[in-house]
C-alpha cells in the first residue's frame, strides 16, 4: 500500500511544531515564575483553603503523576496524596458522636473571664475573696476551681501577686499627686557653632500643667540639684507631689538623691527603654517640638527660652487638650462665648494661633 503525501501536510507539521514550542516557552516561563515565588517565600508554607486544594487535585489528576513531576509546582504529588488520606480520615472521624467525658462540667468561659478580670484588677484578692465576689454575681464555684483557673493562665496566688501592682493601678491610686520629670534637647546656634541645649521639663499628670525648670548646655550634678531644690521649695511646682516619675539617666542622680533624702516625695524609676510609661510628658515633648521648636532656628539660649515661654503660655491658656476632654487647662472667660467678633491671637509670628470672641 503506497502512502501519498498531501501538499498541506508539511505546513500542518511545521505549524504543529511552532505551537508545541510556544507552549513549552509558556510552561518554562510559568515554571520560572513559580521558582522565583518559592525562593522569595523561603520556608514559609502557603496556606490553602479546602476549595483551593480541590481545584489543584482535580487539575493534577488530569495531568497525571508523570507530567506533574516534570513541572515546577507549589504542591507535589505526595502532598495531594496526603490531602486525599486526610479526607478519608475525616470521613470516618466520629469523635463528635462520642459521649462526653465523665466528671464535672467545665467552667463556662464567661466565669473564667470574670475570674481573670478580678485577679488582674485586684492583685491582693485571694481564691476565697474572688469566690465570694463571684457569688455576689450569681456565679457559684469553689475556691479550688478559682485556683485551677489561676494555674491554667499562669497567674500567681495573692501573696505573690501583692508585690506586683500594675502600672495602671499605680497611676490611678496616685493620680491627684503624681508628677514626671524629663529632659529634651534642642540644637542652638552660638558663638561656638551648633550647641545642644538641655531643657528640663516637669509635669503634673492630672492637670497636664508643665513647667520649664531650666535650660543649660551642661546639666551637671550641681545644676540638676539646684533645679530639684527650686521645684520642691515652698510654692514650687512639685511641692506636695507624692511621687515623681524619673527615668534611669545618670543626669538625674542628684535629683533622685535630693528628693529621696530631703522631701516626702518618692521617686519612681521607670524601667529601661520604656518611654510609654511616661507617655503624658513624652507627648508634651512631641507636641512642643512639632508645633514650635522644630520649626524655628534659635540663636543663643535667650531666644530658645523666649520661645519656650510663649509656647508654655499657649499650652496652658489657648490650646485644647484631648486628654482633658478637649478642654483648655486654664480657660479664660471668653471660652464658649457665642457673641462678639472673632479675633485671632498669634504667638511666635503666627506659628501658634488662638481664636476667641471679643466681649460685646
Amino acid at each position: 500500500m503506497s502512502f501519498v503525501l498531501h501538499p498541506w501536510q508539511p505546513f500542518f507539521l511545521i505549524l504543529s511544531g511552532l505551537v508545541t514550542r510556544k507552549q513549552q516557552e509558556i510552561i518554562d516561563f510559568q515554571n520560572a515564575q513559580i521558582r522565583i515565588l518559592m525562593d522569595k517565600m523561603g520556608r514559609k508554607r502557603i496556606l490553602l483553603t479546602d476549595d483551593q486544594r480541590r481545584v489543584l487535585a482535580v487539575k493534577a489528576k488530569a495531568l497525571g503523576r508523570g507530567a506533574l513531576m516534570e513541572l515546577t509546582t507549589i504542591v507535589t504529588p505526595d502532598t495531594i496524596l496526603r490531602w486525599h488520606r486526610r479526607l478519608i480520615a475525616a470521613k470516618w472521624d466520629y469523635s463528635d458522636r462520642r459521649k462526653k467525658a465523665p466528671g464535672r462540667p467545665s467552667v463556662p468561659s464567661e466565669v473564667a473571664r470574670l475570674v481573670l478580670r478580678m485577679a488582674k484588677e485586684n492583685p491582693t484578692w485571694g481564691y476565697d475573696q474572688i469566690q465570694g465576689a463571684l457569688a455576689n454575681l450569681g456565679q457559684r464555684i469553689s475556691d479550688t476551681t478559682v485556683g485551677n483557673i489561676f494555674r491554667a493562665n499562669g497567674i500567681e496566688p495573692a501573696p505573690t501577686r501583692k508585690g506586683t501592682t500594675t502600672w495602671k493601678t499605680f497611676l490611678k491610686a496616685h493620680w491627684d499627686s503624681i508628677a514626671a520629670i524629663d529632659f529634651t534637647t534642642v540644637e542652638v546656634w552660638t558663638r561656638d557653632g551648633l550647641t545642644m541645649l538641655y531643657i528640663l521639663v516637669a509635669m503634673r499628670l492630672k492637670t497636664r500643667r508643665v513647667e520649664i525648670a531650666g535650660v543649660t548646655a551642661n546639666p551637671d550634678g550641681d545644676w540638676v540639684g539646684q533645679m530639684a531644690r527650686n521645684l520642691t521649695a515652698s510654692g514650687g511646682f512639685l511641692a506636695g507631689a507624692s511621687h515623681v516619675l524619673v527615668d534611669r539617666d545618670t543626669k538625674f542622680l542628684p535629683l533622685r538623691t535630693y528628693l529621696n533624702g530631703m522631701t516626702d516625695t518618692d521617686v519612681v524609676l521607670l524601667p529601661p527603654r520604656s518611654p510609654n510609661l511616661n507617655a503624658h510628658l513624652e507627648r508634651y515633648m512631641r507636641s512642643v517640638k512639632s508645633e514650635c521648636l522644630d520649626r524655628m532656628i534659635f540663636f543663643g539660649r535667650r531666644s530658645l527660652e523666649s520661645a519656650l515661654e510663649q509656647s508654655v503660655a499657649h499650652y496652658h491658656t489657648e490650646r485644647n487638650h484631648q486628654g482633658l476632654g478637649n478642654r483648655i487647662i486654664e480657660a479664660g472667660d471668653e471660652v464658649g462665648r457665642d457673641a462678639g467678633d472673632v479675633r485671632c491671637r498669634e504667638r511666635l509670628g503666627g506659628m501658634l494661633r488662638y481664636y476667641h470672641r471679643e466681649a460685646a
